[in-house]
């Protein structure tokens, strides 16, 4: 089978295997700290200074451009508020276009110091977004013919064009100079997103928590800082484990997702620019020839801003 028509042949089946109850999942990034407002809104402001984050996943590109994520996100500290603003844009494409999801959300967090040495955010996220589905471009059972493809026309009952709906978040973080962990809740909700009868979004529960080790064996700034990552939404579950190597403006790092993927990031921390690349290693049973793993790059931009007003912690945890 073409890969194109694997494609548009997953989409079609992942929405009528379950049409009155359909279950979905999270697009991911495996630079989370490079989009750490998609990864928990309480990093809102957590730079203090004007940030602007861009993402770009491509998932098994050698399925014919299958899961294609963006996503572009925008934060700052504001005094006046106690706390921090952002903005998050994120767009999914699955099926070449078939299946479409965006997504716009704004976000505030409060920032509280408990002391000289530790912070907590907390932080609550509205969004609206928008999923539409190309129906022309699926391919159905019936239209097969055993001896000439696809030559009939579909009598599969066509559902909603498009589906709109708000969709609600919260998390805490907590940090020191060189501890720091964070949850986060989202959908909580659980948005009606389906096309064909009813299907609500399942809340995703993210637990995560690292330490920075600065390394004195040179002048120049080095450091280890090891994290963990769990992740679960209705009956998936994931767990990442890894370690960044920071050295002067580079940043190395490998991570290992349990029975799906082994991740090696490169990055380089120059000025007000930061720029990274990841590839995912698939190790997990697809059933699928050569899905040639997964691409992700970030890049991100580090304004400089006023003097401070007042004191303020910024995070010491990865940016990649």
């Amino acid at each position: 089978m073409p890969r194109r028509l694997f494609s548009i042949f997953f989409i079609a089946a992942f929405i009528f295997s379950f049409s009155n109850n359909v279950k979905a999942q999270d697009p991911q990034f495996t630079q989370f700290y490079a989009n750490p407002l998609y990864l928990n809104p309480a990093f809102a402001g957590t730079a203090r200074c004007p940030r602007l984050l861009m993402n770009y996943r491509n998932q098994w590109p050698g399925i014919s451009g299958t899961f294609v994520t963006y996503s572009a996100s925008y934060d700052q500290h504001v005094d006046a508020i106690a706390g921090g603003i952002g903005v998050v844009v994120f767009h999914d494409r699955a099926g070449e276009g078939t299946l479409n999801n965006t997504n716009v959300s704004l976000i505030y967090s409060y920032d509280r110091p408990i002391n000289r040495h530790f912070t907590i955010k907390a932080a609550l996220q509205a969004a609206f977004f928008q999923k539409t589905l190309d129906w022309d471009r699926l391919t159905f059972g019936d239209m097969i013919d055993p001896r000439y493809g696809f030559i009939y026309d579909t009598q599969e009952v066509q559902g909603d064009q498009a589906v709109y709906n708000v969709d609600f978040a919260a998390g805490v973080l907590g940090f020191s100079k060189k501890f720091y962990g964070g949850f986060a809740a989202h959908h909580i909700t659980q948005p009606d997103e389906g096309f064909i009868g009813s299907s609500k979004l399942p809340i995703k529960w993210t637990v995560h928590a690292g330490a920075l080790i600065p390394l004195q064996r040179d002048a120049e700034e080095s450091s280890i800082s090891p994290n963990i990552l769990f992740k679960q939404q209705q009956n998936f579950t994931q767990i990442l484990m890894g370690i960044y190597l920071n050295k002067g403006p580079f940043v190395g790092g490998l991570w290992f997702r349990k029975d799906d993927a082994f991740v090696i990031l490169l990055g380089i921390h120059a000025g007000m620019v930061k720029v990274g690349y990841s590839y995912d290693v698939t190790v997990s049973k697809l059933g699928i020839k050569d899905p040639l793993g997964s691409h992700e790059v970030s890049l991100g931009l580090q304004f400089d801003c006023r003097p401070k007003k007042r004191k303020f912690r910024t995070i010491s945890c990865p940016s990649f």
